[in-house]
């Protein structure tokens, strides 16, 4: 049982939650709570150490034999350790150490006919989680990020998407802007979501599917951005609000996308 904060893959662990430097060095990223854990093991991501408690084991004992059968190591923590590194306000007792998943622009080819959404410089965590999860739920086809968008393995980003993040393809595109022009260039429909000099959505014809890009949650999407893409498009509102949260906005155009 390792019961000490000086414990090697412990001090790993701690700085894996909270790094995102130091999980893009060690390729790793932790996720905690059972049916997380559970999702990456039933996904086929790579568990290269699984943590829990005594208590956790014999409380969830199907989900501890699943999840120890697709780990390289195991480990038991006391409960004390366990509550002092966990990342959660009610520990359940799993936390399991994954390999990053591949997620790239040369990995994954853009398709006619189905529907994704670009994200620009999305910095809240609790957006982008909710992204993903809303991504999965509505059957978007894919999700695509700029570079600067806050880091998809952080563990308020993975906790928030439910298990989406080992679910939903993901491309983390390097040059963001070059990449949707290449895209429209390509024929692929590009849809800009702006206030600014743009169509209702709901006039818009999705049938030949697409790619809807939303911007940063105070700022929007830059402007060489919308410049890059095929069509700009809004959500028409009433009432004196003037922005939607960027997780409620993109919930609706991926809704719009898909009916």
């Amino acid at each position: 049982m390792i019961t000490s904060r000086d414990n090697e893959l412990i001090k790993e662990t701690v700085k894996l939650i909270s790094s995102a430097k130091f999980r893009r060095e060690k390729q790793k990223f932790v996720a905690e709570g059972v049916r997380l854990c559970r999702d990456g093991a039933e996904s086929g991501a790579e568990i290269t150490a699984f943590l829990f408690t005594q208590t956790a084991a014999e409380k969830y004992p199907q989900d501890f034999r699943l999840i120890s059968s697709k780990s390289e190591k195991i480990y038991e923590v006391s409960e004390k350790l366990f509550k002092q590194i966990s990342d959660t306000t009610s520990p359940q007792g799993f936390m399991c150490l994954f390999k990053t998943l591949d997620k790239q622009t040369t990995s994954y080819k853009i398709s006619n006919k189905k529907c994704y959404t670009a994200l620009e410089n999305i910095q809240d965590p609790s957006n982008l989680g909710t992204i993903l999860r809303t991504a999965e739920a509505l059957g978007t086809d894919g999700i695509i990020l700029s570079k600067d968008c806050c880091d998809i393995y952080m563990p308020k980003v993975v906790r928030g998407s439910m298990g989406a993040v080992f679910r939903v393809p993901v491309i983390i595109a390097g040059n963001f802007t070059e990449y949707i022009s290449q895209l429209t260039k390509s024929g692929i429909k590009t849809y800009a979501s702006t206030p600014h000099n743009a169509e209702n959505i709901n006039d818009i014809d999705f049938s030949d599917g697409g790619v809807m890009l939303i911007g940063n949650e105070g700022n929007g999407l830059k402007d060489e951005t919308i410049n890059a893409c095929f069509k700009r498009v809004k959500i028409l509102m009433k009432g004196r609000a003037e922005s939607l949260n960027a997780a409620a906005a993109a919930a609706i155009l991926m809704w719009c996308m898909q009916s």
